[in-house]
C-alpha cells in the first residue's frame, strides 16, 4: 500500500503557498507620511474673577469679627448693587488670626486678633469690572488677592482653532506628498497635543475712577499630528 508520508505533504502545500503569494507588499508605515498642523485664534477675555475682602484688627476675636462684618457687610451690598448675583458670589476665605507683639523679648505678647473675610466674584461683564471694584474698595473693601481673566466659551474658540490646524496639517502632507512624488490618501492617525491659553500684549487699559483694568487678549493654540497613506 503507497502513501504518502504526512511530512512531505504540508511542505509541498506551504511551497506551494509561497509561490501562490508572490512578492510581499511593502509594510503600510512605509507608505505614510506624518505631520503636525498648527493654529491659532486670538480672543478677548470676556468674564473676570476677582478675590476681594476686608481685613479687620481689634483687641479681641469678638472685636475684630464684629468689625469685619460690618465692613463686609457693606462690601457685599456694593457688589450685589452692581448687578452681581448672588450664584456668582462665594466666601473664598474666613480667618480669625491672633496677632502677637514681635518686638518683645522672652514670651511674646498677645496684642489683639485679625479677621479676613474674602470673596470669589465671577464678572460676566468685562466692562463692568472698574466700576465694581470703585464700589467695592469705596464700601470698605481693602485687600484683593488678584485679578483673573477668562474666555467663557473657549471651547468653541478651539473648535475653530482644530479646525485650521487639521487644514494645516492636510498642506503640509500635500507639499511632502507632492515633492516625493506621490499623492495623500485616508487619514491613518489622528492625535491632539496639550495646550494653554497665552496672554497676548494688553491693547488698550480701562479707566473707572482710580481703578485701571487691562484685560489684554489670550491666544488659543491647537496642535494635531496626523499620519496620512501614500498612493
Amino acid at each position: 500500500m503507497n502513501m504518502t508520508h504526512p511530512r512531505i505533504l504540508i511542505s509541498t502545500l506551504i511551497l506551494a503557498a509561497a509561490v501562490t503569494a508572490g512578492p510581499r507588499p511593502a509594510d503600510a508605515a512605509e507608505r505614510m507620511v506624518t505631520v503636525t498642523g498648527e493654529a491659532s485664534v486670538s480672543v478677548a477675555p470676556d468674564t473676570a474673577v476677582i478675590r476681594i475682602g476686608v481685613t479687620t484688627l481689634g483687641k479681641n476675636a469678638r472685636e475684630a469679627s464684629e468689625t469685619n462684618a460690618k465692613q463686609m457687610t457693606a462690601v457685599l451690598a456694593a457688589i450685589e448693587g452692581s448687578g452681581i448675583p448672588d450664584r456668582d458670589v462665594q466666601t473664598s476665605l474666613l480667618s480669625v488670626q491672633p496677632k502677637y507683639d514681635p518686638n518683645k523679648g522672652g514670651t511674646a505678647r498677645l496684642t489683639g486678633f485679625q479677621v479676613t473675610n474674602r470673596v470669589t466674584v465671577k464678572i460676566r461683564d468685562v466692562d463692568a469690572l472698574p466700576a465694581i471694584l470703585d464700589r467695592a474698595i469705596g464700601a470698605g473693601a481693602n485687600e484683593m488677592s488678584g485679578i483673573e481673566f477668562v474666555v467663557s466659551e473657549q471651547s468653541k474658540m478651539l473648535d475653530q482653532a482644530r479646525s485650521e490646524a487639521i487644514a494645516d496639517a492636510r498642506r503640509k502632507a500635500e507639499l511632502y506628498a507632492q515633492a516625493a512624488g506621490a499623492k495623500i490618501g485616508a487619514v491613518v492617525s489622528i492625535s491632539e497635543e496639550g495646550g494653554s491659553p497665552t496672554p497676548r500684549p494688553v491693547r488698550q487699559a480701562m479707566r473707572a475712577s482710580a481703578v485701571p483694568v487691562a484685560p489684554g487678549e489670550q491666544e488659543l493654540r491647537a496642535m494635531v499630528t496626523v499620519s496620512y497613506l501614500l498612493e
